[in-house]
């Protein structure tokens, strides 16, 4: 059997993607344009399909920590959505952080929105053109006053892509030791706990670590250490 031409292969291709995104599109799995078999995720042919442009965009709001805009944007239907808020935010850290002894160290603090005071993680947000590591080694240390053997990337994460556009970078800190107190910023009031690995874990089990981006962390955390 003669193989056809570049420009029939190419319209052939095209043909079986596009039933792949019409007929399949929810199962996220690319089809062998010629042979059927699936070939698994593929996230340059979702974005291909999928992905949205931006029309135009208006600030509502500029501000550090908090920067709101209104995009105008077109599906690649050809729908236009409009508006659609978007939440703009610098990239975060938090890590769960242990001493050279093995204990947790964990934070409490008061988070206004919500009205209570949560158990967490150390973490903030990292500076522009800071690198994530450094950032997170500066927060641990204003924070807590502790200096880390060994600061390790667990994953890179959104927490709700659906209106904020910033990611925030998870940690495992270890080795950690007290070589200074803490250096708060003049809105934050942070107490220190000390705790056993298990009693996070059990805390975290029972839902009782309320911050989300914390929880995973912990999660990640914990897998990395087998636990």
């Amino acid at each position: 059997m003669a193989r056809p031409d570049e420009s029939v292969r190419t319209g052939i291709i095209v043909a079986n993607l596009f039933c792949y995104y019409f007929l399949f599109g929810k199962r996220k799995i690319i089809i062998h344009p010629f042979i059927g078999i699936p070939l698994g995720d593929n996230l340059h042919y979702q974005n291909l399909f999928m992905h949205w442009s931006t029309e135009s965009s208006e600030y509502i709001v500029q501000h550090h920590y908090f920067t709101a805009r209104k995009d105008v944007c077109k599906m690649p239907n050809g729908y236009i959505v409009d508006p659609y808020f978007v939440v703009e935010l610098p990239a975060s850290a938090c890590a769960m952080a242990l001493t050279a002894e093995g204990e947790m160290i964990m934070i409490r603090q008061y988070r206004h929105p919500i009205h209570e005071t949560l158990l967490e993680v150390p973490g903030g947000f990292i500076d522009e053109q800071e690198d994530p590591v450094v950032a997170m080694r500066r927060e641990l240390l204003e924070e807590t006053g502790y200096e880390f053997a060994d600061v390790q990337l667990l994953v890179k994460t959104a927490a709700n892509p659906g209106v904020l556009n910033n990611f925030t970078y998870l940690f495992l800190a270890t080795g950690g030791k007290k070589i200074a107190a803490q250096k708060l910023d003049h809105n934050e009031e942070i107490d220190i706990e000390l705790l056993p690995l298990e009693t996070v874990r059990g805390l975290l089990d029972e839902g009782k670590i309320v911050q989300a981006l914390h929880a995973c962390c912990l999660f990640y955390g914990f897998n990395k250490l087998g636990q």
